[in-house]
Parts: C-alpha cells; structure tokens; sequence
C-alpha cells in the first residue's frame, strides 16, 4: 500500500509539474567540492578585511544603446519598413507673426506605428485591341487581340499571391486560424466564404508539394540524421472522435527539416521513408522502433539523447534527491565539456580528442554509478529512480556514440526546437479534418522551419516560390528548396505586385523576363 501511495503521489506531482511547473531545463552547477574539467570553478571563502566607509556622489549613466539605433529611444528597424514622414507646423509658424520666426535646424524623432489588418483590391486594365491593316492584309477585320491575365499563380483565381502567403505565414509561422483570419477580411470589408480560403490554402500547398520532397531526398543522404515523432488529431475515427496520428521531423546535416506525416506509431514508417539505403548515424530519444531499426539495417549507428536520459532522472528527483543531484551534476558536466567546445570552436579530430579525455571519463563515472546504485537493496523495482538507471543502462551503448563521432549532438533538442510550432498549432487550429490536411501541414511547416534555420525570410520565399514554381523546371526543382535558393535567388527575389514599385504589367519585355527568369 504504501509503494501504491508512493506512486499516484509521483502521478499527481507529475502533473502538477506539467501544468504549473517550469518549462526550462536548465540548472545551474553548485557544487563546491566538484573542480571543472576546463578549470579550477572552486569558490574561495574570501578573507575578512576591515572595511572602510566610503560616500561620494556618483552621476547617473546613460543607458547604451546600439549604434543602430535611429533615436536614443531604441527604435531600431530595417531598410524594408516604409517610413512616412510627418511634419509638424509649430503655431508661432502658422500664425500672423510667422514671419518674426526663422527655422534655424530641424528635430527628428520616431514613432513606430501599426495599420489594421488592410487588403487591396488590384483592378487590372487589360486592353483589347486590333491591327488597323487587317482589311488591307485579307485578314478578319473582327480579329480581337488581348493579353493574358499577369501575376497568376492559379489560372482563373481571385487570389494574389501576396494573399495565398499571407494566408500560409498567419497560420503556420504565427498560428492564426483561418476562422479568425476570415473574422479579419469580414471586417475589413471583404466577403468571402470560409472555404474560399481553405481551398487556396489546400492548391497552394500542393504547388510546394514538389520541392518538400526534393527536400527529404536531400536530408536522406546526410551522415546523421535526428528524428522524432510528435502526435496530432487527424481524420475522423468515429462520431465525437478524431483518429490520432504522427508527424515525425527529420533533420539532416544542412539544417534542414522535413516533417513527414504517418497515421500510426509503428516502425513501418521509419523504414518506409528512410529506407534500406541510409548509412549513417540516427539520432532519436528513448523509443524502441528506432533500436530495432536500427539493428536490422546494416550500415546503420543508432545514438541517443542524454536530454531523455537526464529528464527521467529529473521524474525520480522528489522520491531520492541526493543521488539524482549526483547523477545530474555529472551530466552537467558534460555539458561544460560540449560548452568548451564551442567556445573553442574545436572540429573533426581535435573536438573528438576533447570529448575522449574530458567527456569519456565522467562517462564512465555516470554508467559505473548507476550500476552501484542498482545493488541498493532500498530500491525496489517500481522506484523511480530504478525506472531511470534502467532507462539509462539499457541505452549505454547508443549514449556512448557520441564520444567517437565529433559531429554528432549529444541530444535532439536541435530538433525538438523545430517540433514546437506543432504544439503551437494544436493550441489554436485544434486538428486536421483530414490525413491530407495534416500531410499539408506537414509541407508547409517543413518549408517555414527550413526558411527559419537558414536565415530566410519565409514571407519573401513563398511569394517567391509560388509565382516561380510554374515555370522553373521540374528536374532543377532542388534550387527552390530554402537552402539552394538562399544562395540563388535571395538576392532578387519575384516580389507582388504590391512590393514592387512597378507592376509587372506595367514592365517592358526585357523587365519582365527578368522577373520570369
């Protein structure tokens, strides 16, 4: 009875960490009998000395601010915000004595300032017009010629592409739902119907649809890849229940990311899309599928991450926490180690050397304290902590890997990182109707993830994308995944026609195939 006791407390307090506990994992080291591995870190008690005491007057200092600064208020703001100016007629200028005054310098100051949600409607004037000689020619005389319809990315649609990306970018970059986006252009003055949007959303999509994939291709030959698997709701199972589902985000070697989408949990989908040919090292948490993935493919080096390790370490702190405070300190440690080495910038063989002689001892030490802490005759089976040294000890092997391969992490929170707009999204658009909504959501929140680990405007590359996607060739399609076209088009992007200061149907040939092309 009291190990059940034990455990629903352990239940309850768990969630009551979820739901009321602190989001951050990071700990502080404080431990004065513990030297650093990179340095002496052992606090000194500080001799007594008389003290003496000491009054002056002491002015007050300016706050610094950056030298990009526009004012010494703080305003700071790219070249790409439009700046409007205000002019401001003092009464002593506008009055009758105006003229006994004399402007002498000019004050400038700043205010940023924000517009309601607005839209435009663009009115295209396409004429229709004839050649005067078709009489003399024996041509039709009634021969009518016109111009297609510019800045199409859907033949035949109302929508502009600055629409369909700001459609895209409120929901999956800023997870506005489209409801409330529809609530916005209601308000606005547009009348639209709700699945107006939905559909724009859905074609956009399948236009990305193409590059997404090239995209995995091109994650799937990397050295080392990070997965994981995060729940969604997607489909409907029955009345009053959705179907869970899983999107699983793949992260390679040129930071990109690609979520792929699977209505189950099982191991099936991690063969189906990483296949028999990878060779590599796959980086995961805790979950079996991977481990048996792993040891049925040849070629194949299965880590995991020491963040899962020390989080069941952290489950088991309320019920011993002398010895999880042991146990977390040496992983802290470790964490020193991997923090000296970015500090030092160190790569390949010397970053390998200095995880050997700084990490792999205190490596040691954890897996050699575990062991001891199993023969404790307190522990019973259920304890928590017996639940994280099994956890621990049963994964040795893949924890190790990291010890060898100085490229690889020691965790996935790379890729969790990327996994948050997921949970972002539950919170605000709930679910997806459909398996092919969700495998939508997966599309576009690859590309908006990928943009934001490159360094990429997603707003700029979709406008791009979309009207570029048409007439780029299907076999160059790798050039409109964000990582090549950073590089190829980024610099000149195809912008709308409300970005541009001239609209494309007001260009000369010449200046439209260089948009075009």
């Amino acid at each position: 009875m009291r190990e059940e006791n034990g455990r629903l407390k352990q239940r309850v307090a768990w969630f009551e960490r979820q739901v009321f506990g602190q989001k951050s994992e990071k700990r502080s080291v404080e431990n004065p009998h513990q030297g650093s591995l990179l340095g002496s870190t052992v606090k000194t008690k500080p001799v007594a000395e008389d003290k003496v005491r000491v009054s002056y007057l002491r002015g007050k200092a300016k706050k610094r601010r950056p030298g990009d600064c526009a004012t010494d208020a703080g305003l700071r703001f790219s070249e790409d915000v439009p700046v409007e100016i205000v002019k401001v007629t003092p009464p002593e200028l506008s009055g009758d004595d105006a003229d006994q005054y004399e402007v002498i310098d000019t004050k400038v100051s700043h205010k940023l300032a924000q517009r309601p949600a607005s839209y435009v409607v663009l009115q295209y004037e396409i004429p229709v017009f004839k050649r005067k000689d078709a009489l003399t020619t024996g041509g039709n005389s009634s021969a009518l010629v016109t111009t297609a319809m510019p800045d199409q990315v859907f033949d035949g649609s109302i929508a502009d592409v600055s629409v369909l990306v700001g459609l895209l970018v409120d929901k999956f970059c800023y997870h506005l739902p489209l409801h409330r986006q529809h609530q916005r252009m209601a308000q606005a003055g547009v009348t639209l119907a709700r699945s107006t949007l939905t559909n724009w959303i859905r074609r956009s999509i399948e236009l990305l649809r193409p590059v997404v994939e090239a995209q995995l291709q091109h994650v799937l030959h990397s050295k080392i890849l990070a997965m994981d698997e995060t729940p969604i709701k997607a489909g409907k199972k029955h009345k009053g229940k959705m179907q869970q589902a899983y999107f699983w985000p793949i992260y390679g070697d040129d930071h990109e990311v690609v979520f792929t989408f699977s209505n189950s949990r099982a191991r099936k989908h991690i063969e189906q899309v990483i296949g028999k040919s990878f060779e590599g090292t796959l980086l995961t948490d805790g979950y079996a599928a991977y481990a048996r993935y792993a040891q049925q493919s040849e070629g194949v080096t299965h880590a995991q991450c020491w963040v899962h390790t020390r989080r069941k370490l952290i489950e088991a702190e309320e019920s011993d926490p002398e010895a999880v405070s042991e146990a977390l300190e040496m992983i802290a440690r470790l964490y020193q180690v991997e923090k000296h080495i970015r500090i030092q910038s160190l790569q390949s063989e010397d970053k390998r050397q200095c995880r050997l002689n700084s990490s792999k001892p205190v490596v040691d030490e954890f897996f050699a304290w575990c062991t001891a802490q199993c023969h404790r005759v307190e522990l019973t089976p259920t304890h928590p902590l017996s639940k994280a040294l099994r956890y621990a000890l049963n994964r040795e092997q893949a924890l190790r890997v990291f010890l060898e391969d100085p490229d690889l992490p020691m965790d996935t929170n790379h890729l969790e990182r990327e996994i948050r707009p997921v949970p972002l999204g539950r919170r605000n658009w709930l679910f997806c109707w459909t398996e092919l909504g969700a495998e939508h959501v997966g599309i576009i929140q690859s590309l908006i993830s990928t943009c934001k680990l490159q360094g990429v405007n997603p707003h700029a590359y979709l406008t791009d994308v979309l009207q570029r996607v048409a007439i780029h060739p299907s076999s160059r399609v790798t050039e409109l995944t964000p990582r090549v076209w950073r590089e190829r088009y980024a610099g000149n992007p195809m912008k709308s026609v409300l970005d541009r200061s001239t609209p494309l149907c007001q260009l000369d040939a010449p200046q439209r195939s260089h948009y075009a092309h």
